[in-house]
Order: structure tokens, then C-alpha cells, then sequence
């Protein structure tokens, strides 16, 4: 079966509904490619290597997280922007990127995917733009949960505080450092996202609040395959996710 772009991406926005996130960069349909679609591959990030891959799937579209535009950008289509975008019209390939929306869908999101990774039911609830999530829990305390995050996503934590009893646990995937505050607020005993910045270690010390990055990467590698394959599924196309490694 195929569809049209114009039918994907209306599948895209009424999932995501990217009018209501105010967002670091365009989300929908980035490149132009081909008109009809047979095979969606998605990915966590436009790099050059997930396209190259796409392009020996065969792919007609191309969904991420991470796409090429972000606001602030030089504007020039040079180095290796130009490679990837050159690649991308030399094989009429259409690039779908959505970045806050595909954190914060309920159900097909990276931050509600990643809740089904490491077993933890929870909801939307603090933090910017309401992208935190929180759900309770049974540690014992920091070092328990950073096995059992160790265990989830085949990544070692940093771990930095929390040596009281785990029962509420917040979480943001990626770089969502500067959301540590707001879960401290909210009454978290943890937080887990991907990285970790100076401020935060303090934080964690002084509050009790443990801090666990886990790799902005492997944070955000569940919620671009879940919600592509749920439009494939839709629409019946045909759907991979090509895992490109990022030690991040």
C-alpha cells in the first residue's frame, strides 16, 4: 500500500499537534521528497549516517527527532548540512522531524516511551511547556534505580545524590537538565533525563534529590520508531527503525 505525503504528514500533525508547542525549530516536513510514500524510516536524528541507511532501505520518507533546522542557525546551506540535505534531494527522500511534540505525545512520546522502559506509569505534570513527567515508584534509593535504569536502556547512569527511598520519580528525555528544579518542586525523590550539567550535581547534594543522566541518546531512541510505526500501522506502509549508536 502507499499513501501521499500530504496524507502522512496530516497523520504526523493531528498525532502531534505541533501548533501547540512553542518550539526550538520547524516541525513537520523539513525536505521535500517524493509524492507518494511506500516506506517511512525512522531514526533519533538526521545525521548523514541515518540517511545514507535510509537510502539502502529504499526509504521514501524519513521520520526523526532531531531534524536539520534549529532556530539560531546560520543560514547558509554549507559543509555538512549541505551534504545531508543534497543526499536527502538526490534520492527524493520527504524528512519528517518533531521535536517537543514527540516528547510530550501521551502515549507514542519519547518521555512516554521511555515510562515503558523502565516500567514506570505515570503523566505529564511539571516543567516547561508541561513536559515532565512523574509516576510513583519502589526504590530503595539511587543506586537501586540507576541499576534498574542500567538495566532498561543497556547504559550506565551518572548518578548523583538520593540516598533516601525512591517512591516518586520524574523524568524529561534529552537534555532536560534545567528541568531539575522544577521536579525537585514537584516533589520528586529522583529525576532521570539524558544529561547532566554542572549546576545539578550541587543540587542533588544539597537537596537529597537524586540526579540521574542516562544518555540524551538513549533517552530518545523509543519515541520516533513508536509513533512512525503507529502511522505506518494506520496507513499501511511499510516501517523500520535504523538505530545509528551516539555515545551521548
Amino acid at each position: 500500500m502507499s499513501t501521499t505525503r500530504q496524507e502522512l504528514l496530516a497523520h504526523f500533525d493531528g498525532l502531534l499537534q505541533p501548533e501547540r508547542f512553542k518550539d526550538y525549530g520547524p516541525n513537520g516536513l523539513q525536505v521535500e521528497g517524493r509524492g507518494e510514500i511506500r516506506r517511512i524510516v525512522s531514526g533519533v536524528t538526521a545525521s548523514r549516517a541515518l540517511i545514507e541507511a535510509a537510502i539502502e532501505a529504499q526509504a521514501d520518507a524519513i521520520f526523526v527527532h532531531h531534524g536539520l533546522f534549529w532556530r539560531g542557525m546560520d543560514g547558509r546551506i554549507t559543509g555538512w548540512l549541505k551534504e545531508r540535505i543534497r543526499l536527502l534531494l538526490a534520492h527524493d527522500i520527504n524528512l519528517f522531524a518533531y521535536h517537543l511534540p514527540l516528547d510530550a505525545h501521551p502515549q507514542w512520546g519519547n518521555n512516554a516511551q521511555l515510562g515503558v522502559q523502565l516500567g514506570l506509569e505515570g503523566q505529564a505534570t511539571f516543567g516547561e511547556q508541561n513536559l515532565g513527567w512523574m509516576a510513583a515508584a519502589e526504590f530503595a534509593d539511587a543506586a537501586a534505580l540507576g541499576r534498574h535504569v542500567e538495566q532498561a536502556l543497556g547504559r550506565t547512569p551518572v548518578c548523583v545524590g538520593g540516598e533516601r527511598p525512591m517512591r516518586r520519580i520524574a523524568w524529561c528525555t534529552g537534555g532536560a537538565q534545567g528541568f531539575f528544579e522544577a521536579a525537585i518542586a514537584a516533589g520528586a525523590d529522583a529525576f532521570i533525563t539524558g544529561e547532566i550539567s554542572e549546576p545539578q550535581a550541587h543540587l542533588a547534594r544539597e537537596t537529597g534529590v537524586a540526579f540521574l543522566a542516562a544518555g540524551h541518546h538513549a533517552t530518545e531512541r523509543y519515541g520516533a520508531p513508536a509513533l512512525a510505526g503507529q502511522v505506518a500501522l494506520e496507513l499501511g506502509l511499510e516501517h523500520r527503525f535504523i538505530e545509528i549508536d551516539n555515545p551521548a
